[in-house]
């Protein structure tokens, strides 16, 4: 039983080590091309503070690995300062599952009233918040000293989990009601990115929720359970941080067709701009225009005077799928002697 443990043991730790440096290069790569290749807009800001904290909590996760196995030992401090990360991470889930929600429900009010920085101000308050509040409680209960206030560990405990709990319950419910909306209630055409959000609450319900329980539960959980049930969390969490990358890739990338990854990115990371009255979706990360097609004469009569000049121009990303032809109506004089101007055209 001991050689099958520690089988058991050295096959979860080396698939650790290995779903953490995969998850820290897509993390690393999404950091990339979305910090200096591609314009933010509010929604990408949310997916950028997520790659941070996906490869914080990663790179924190394979550096007290690496310790541990060196020293052979493992303290507690390591799985509290890993899950400052992954309580970050899960604020900045619930305020992004929101804030797609309302976006998709409301949009006309969501346009009207969103202040403009509201995206930077959240994930600013979700960094300064959360660490805080898991640290204290870890003070409290002896994760990151020898010393335990039990009446304090209760209170801070409980709170804590009712907290992470209720936002949770929060990124679920928002994800559900995106996708209820979306299937049954509404016509109007999804962005991609839609896909990455559900994508994302999926990942948390199946890899993520197992470290939370993990938090949830240590305090009372006897050593044994917790050597047992600890590992597993570990790896599923190192999955739950490592996948949000290849959703954003499966999400943008278009089947037969080989592309860049900035432009897969692009695609899947685009974003939803506000829906207006008529229901159309635009992306907002970046708008691209055409160049202007030679002017056409208008097939209709000519006003007295003018001669309208048709011009056609396209807006939103070509990768995308999602284009608005606009027709562009200008005003142009007559050139001086046209035959067709109406100074030379026979009275009738």
């Amino acid at each position: 039983m001991l050689g099958i443990w520690g089988t058991f043991s050295s096959v979860v730790f080396y698939l650790t080590l290995a779903v953490g440096l995969g998850g820290l290069l897509g993390n690393a790569l999404v950091l990339w091309h979305l910090g200096f290749h591609i314009k933010k807009g509010p929604f990408a800001v949310y997916v950028l503070h997520l790659a941070a904290v996906d490869f914080l909590f990663l790179g924190c996760q394979l550096a007290f690995s690496a310790v541990q196995a060196a020293l052979g030992s493992e303290h507690s401090l390591y799985f509290a300062v890993t899950f400052v990360a992954f309580s970050v991470g899960l604020w900045l889930l619930a305020a992004f599952s929101a804030e797609c929600c309302l976006s998709d429900l409301f949009p006309a009010c969501y346009q009207g009233c969103r202040p403009r920085h509201t995206s930077g101000v959240v994930c600013g308050l979700s960094w300064a918040l959360a660490p805080p509040a898991v640290l204290l409680t870890a003070d409290a209960c002896g994760l990151l000293c020898e010393s335990m206030h039990l009446l304090a560990c209760l209170c801070y405990h409980a709170a804590s989990v009712a907290g992470l709990l209720a936002l949770a319950c929060a990124a679920f419910a928002a994800g559900l009601v995106l996708l209820v909306w979306g299937a049954c209630c509404s016509q109007r055409q999804r962005p991609r990115f839609y896909g990455a959000v559900l994508g994302s609450e999926l990942l948390l319900l199946i890899c993520g929720l197992p470290y939370l329980l993990c938090w949830t539960l240590r305090p009372y959980l006897p050593s044994f359970l917790l050597s047992t049930f600890f590992p597993l969390a570990t790896l599923l969490a190192c999955v739950h941080c490592s996948g949000r990358p290849l959703i954003y890739f499966m999400v943008g990338r278009q089947p037969g067709r080989r592309e860049p990854l900035r432009a897969v990115l692009r695609r899947s990371l685009g974003e939803g701009a506000q829906l207006g009255a008529g229901g159309v979706s635009l992306p907002m990360g970046r708008m691209w225009g055409l160049p202007w097609l030679p002017p056409t004469p208008h097939p209709l009569p000519d006003p007295p005077g003018l001669h309208v000049i048709a011009r056609l121009t396209q807006f939103g990303d070509p990768t995308a799928g999602c284009q608005v032809r606009a027709v562009v109506l200008t005003p142009r004089p007559w050139p001086a002697g046209d035959k067709g101007s109406p100074r030379t055209r026979p009275e009738t």
